[in-house]
């Protein structure tokens, strides 16, 4: 089904393209164009007109459509449950699991480096 609207939307994207550049330049972008008349506030609405009209409301009708498939087809699994990898840690202060895990905070003992023998823990000082 999803498929069948896509080719929809993309045929009515090229229709919505070709009606556009049909239609006569009224010379209101810019001063280009060939629309050199007295511009009116209100102008008739041609054949091509409405034809532009009902392809943009087809092609929004269309977006809204494949915008819900496709929020209806993702709700299901995250990126990580296609890919497979599990969350080993939570943050114990977000039960809804949006936080990231929380660090692991070293104690003192974990921020010297580790002595070997009888070989001093840390260098000399220069002084002594």
């Amino acid at each position: 089904m999803e498929n069948i609207i896509l080719v929809v939307h993309l045929i009515l994207a090229i229709c919505l393209i070709g009606v556009v550049l049909l239609q006569r330049s009224e010379g209101g972008g810019l001063g280009i164009g060939g629309g050199g008349g007295v511009m009116t506030g209100r102008q008739a609405a041609t054949a091509l007109g409405k034809l532009t009209w009902a392809f943009a409301i087809a092609f929004l009708a269309t977006s809204i459509t494949l915008t819900i498939i496709a929020a209806q087809n993702s709700a299901s699994d995250s990126v990580l449950d296609q890919l497979g990898i599990e969350s080993s840690t939570t943050n114990e202060d977000d039960p809804s699991g949006l936080l990231p895990p929380a660090p692991a905070t070293p104690s003192g003992a974990d921020l010297l480096p580790p002595s070997t023998g009888d070989a001093p823990a840390l260098p000399p000082r220069a002084d002594e």
